[in-house]
């Protein structure tokens, strides 16, 4: 029967405690699997309490169980471990607290995590997000650098130290967060979203190596999925060469290591000045081979230039020489030398006809060397 209840009459804490104990407690048992976030041993206590919290969001729950089923776990129990915990709800009414009464717990096996690491790739890669058409270039050189890392590890160590060392402009935004444990995906999680609203150029993620279950955030669905959403180049940087949580496949660039990763963001200053001093040298030789070879192409010109021009002064003098033959056959001078003369009047008129010419009239006779007059006796 449902409850009834008005402003004028309202139902007393008491009885809606009750109710939700009543109705909890009737709810059956059930697995639950989770991060252990909180555990303090009570030393002599008959019961333990911890919080256990989800993996991919920030939700947990209280969980009270038996000193002796903790006892008999191997390894012990520990802040960050994966557990699988067999329980029943129970609110306790006065507190107005839910709690879970575990009857079972036991550590989730390295092969459990693996066949579930396994099955979250396989989902993420059907979904795309492990396409090599998403990942993006990094720029031959980035301006401003972000760097997710835990607090003054090593990793951040080795990153900035090689990274200073191959270029010592470089800048960088750091976000020191957890790297493993309950906290480590929000904190890794947040600190990428940060950096990735600042327009930075590359953002890296990295840790130095750890257990399978230490490395375990770096799998974690939430942190995958933020980082396929971000608009910054990200490099993964996790561990060792042998190491390959899930951020590998979506990151768009996979560092072997910490010091990998700032070989792979960033040129050598010392490389680029030999590269720009190699790039010199192969430009002075192209230009001379080039310089050389175009001087060669010049002389060759020259030389057939010049024969052609032999040729051409050779062919057109023979021209002349056969025009000049041509004009000396047809010119007066030629016909003089066969023995003709040239006959003038007084007046300088070419005789052509006798009966131009009188009984007694001069005429002057040119030949071929000289001329001479001559007086014409009669007319026929």
């Amino acid at each position: 029967m449902a409850l009834e209840t008005s402003e004028q009459s309202p139902a007393p804490v008491r009885v809606i405690s009750n109710l939700l104990h009543d109705y909890i407690n009737r709810l059956s048992s059930i697995w639950i699997e989770g991060q252990v976030a909180q555990y303090r041993v009570r030393p002599g206590a008959n019961v333990q309490f911890l919080t256990l919290r989800d993996t991919d969001a920030e939700f947990s729950l209280k969980i009270m169980v038996n000193s002796a089923l903790i006892g008999a776990m191997d390894p012990p129990l520990v802040e960050g471990q994966r557990i699988i915990i067999y329980g029943r709800c129970d609110f306790w009414a006065k507190q107005g607290s839910l709690q879970i009464v575990a009857r079972e717990i036991r550590a989730v096996g390295l092969g459990e995590l693996l066949a579930q690491l396994a099955a979250l790739k396989e989902k993420l890669a059907a979904e795309g997000l492990f396409s090599p058409e998403r990942k993006r270039p990094l720029p031959f050189l980035p301006r401003r650098i972000g760097l997710i890392t835990g607090r003054q590890s090593d990793a951040m160590h080795d990153v900035l130290k090689n990274t200073k060392e191959r270029w010592p402009a470089a800048d960088f935004e750091i976000r020191e967060v957890a790297v493993q444990g309950v906290s480590a995906v929000g904190e890794i999680t947040a600190a990428l979203k940060d950096l990735d609203a600042l327009g930075l150029d590359v953002i890296v993620i990295t840790r130095g190596g750890g257990s399978m279950e230490d490395l375990l955030p770096f799998s974690n669905e939430a942190l995958v999925r933020a980082v396929s959403l971000a608009i910054t180049p990200i490099v993964s940087a996790i561990g060792h060469e042998q190491d390959t949580p899930l951020l590998d496949f979506v990151a768009d660039l996979r560092a072997s290591t910490p010091t990998d990763a700032a070989k792979r963001i960033v040129p050598s200053v010392i490389e680029e000045h030999k590269n720009l001093a190699d790039l010199r040298k192969r430009n002075m030789r192209s230009i001379s081979s080039a310089l050389e070879m175009n001087r060669l192409k010049l002389s060759e010109m020259r030389i057939r230039m010049r024969q052609q021009l032999i040729h051409l002064i050779d062919s057109e003098l023979t021209t002349v020489k056969h025009l000049r033959a041509q004009i000396r056959a047809l010119s007066p001078a030629a016909t003089l030398e066969r023995g003709y003369a040239i006959v003038h009047d007084d007046t300088g008129q070419i005789v052509r006809d006798e009966s131009q010419l009188a009984a007694g009239q001069v005429v002057n006779i040119r030949v071929s060397v000289g001329e001479f007059s001559a007086t014409r006796l009669r007319t026929k």
